[in-house]
């Protein structure tokens, strides 16, 4: 329920807005020259977003880019009305580009497919390639697993280092087996080498419980927390090399 529970927009530093539901995260950064949106959650939360993004002080219109985190419905079912609503252009990670044009999640996962609007206009970014708006910089840095594709956005906001970390959890995942993505093992075990030697001040992650951001609001506390995302990358680590041994198992029976 909480994933579709509206919430007020708050600010995290200068630069970047929280504009999402309770459960799932979206963020607006402003910049001189527009804004750019990350995440458009799901289709009934689009209203609430819209309203969030004029709370924070940006126009519709002025949102230039969307990027997307990953191609799966709980991020990106809003995507298309949020794009047709202000304009702004698309970008995702070039892996799940062709889900996110299709609006058919990648990979297979136990829960079956959950399909999404489809964004036919949608533009790929590669690893490392960089997104410059108004003297803002974001950089896309791949760590795939949860989806082919799963990007995550690094950048610098009131001289702190901030990281938009894509999911890491195994979620449903085939594991074993995965047709659709055969490297999906090594893509997880990649991302959570890259994830623990990355640095972050702030760490924003695509569901906001996984780092307490209502409630820190709520509570007037800051949102620095240096210690985070290794904690995220650890946990999850311990977490798929359970679920990776459970389904080895099972396909030993």
């Amino acid at each position: 329920p909480a994933w579709t529970r509206p919430t007020d927009a708050f600010p995290i530093t200068r630069d970047i807005w929280y504009v999402g539901s309770e459960g799932l995260a979206a963020y607006l950064i402003k910049t001189r020259n527009g804004a750019i949106l990350i995440d458009g959650t799901m289709r009934a939360n689009v209203p609430g977003i819209e309203r969030n993004i004029v709370r924070a002080g940006v126009r519709l219109k002025d949102v230039r880019y969307i990027l997307v985190s990953h191609a799966h419905f709980d991020h990106a079912d809003g995507v298309a009305a949020l794009a047709k609503a202000t304009g702004a252009q698309v970008l995702v990670g070039r892996a799940d580009l062709a889900a996110m044009r299709t609006g058919i999640p990648p990979g297979e996962v136990s829960y079956g497919v959950i399909r999404f609007p489809a964004v036919p206009g949608a533009r790929g970014l590669a690893d490392g390639q960089r997104i410059a708006l108004g003297g803002v910089t974001l950089t896309a840095f791949a760590t795939p697993g949860h989806t082919p594709g799963c990007t995550s956005y690094r950048m610098m906001s009131a001289g702190k280092r901030v990281v938009f970390p894509c999911s890491v959890s195994v979620a449903g995942n085939h594991l074993i087996g995965n047709r659709r993505y055969p490297g999906i093992v090594a893509g997880y075990r990649l991302s959570f080498d890259r994830l623990a030697r990355e640095r972050a001040d702030i760490v924003l992650p695509a569901h906001a419980e996984a780092a307490d951001l209502i409630g820190r609001h709520q509570r007037g506390e800051g949102f620095e927390r240096p210690e985070l995302l290794g904690e995220i990358a650890a946990k999850s680590r311990t977490a798929f090399d359970a679920e990776l041994t459970k389904q080895q198992a099972a396909a030993k029976k």
